[in-house]
């Protein structure tokens, strides 16, 4: 994935949040043009799905595929394994 914005992308399709522009208020600080790479790159992936809706304005979302949903649950456990390294190394130093 190589960016630190695409975990937040992540995060926040999974919170329901699929609309670009919904995406870009979430995230602080993450550009037009950046969100669009990483959203493009994790299609690209098969880690979101894009749908396009033929009205006017244009209208588009993203969701995660099965495979995205799978790829999320992975980065949970990674998570979840970092706190608990982080609570390990606080007890070793105090």
């Amino acid at each position: 994935m190589g960016c630190k914005w695409s975990l937040g992308v992540i995060q926040v399709v999974r919170a329901n949040v699929t609309r670009p522009g919904a995406m870009q208020r979430e995230l602080d600080g993450i550009s037009t043009k950046v969100l669009n790479e990483r959203l493009t790159k994790m299609v690209r992936y098969g880690i979101l799905s894009k749908e396009i809706f033929p009205e006017i304005p244009p209208h588009v979302e993203y969701h995660l595929t099965s495979f995205g949903e799978q790829f999320s649950k992975i980065l949970d456990q990674i998570n979840t394994l970092q706190e608990q390294q982080t609570k390990d190394d606080s007890r070793i130093s105090d």
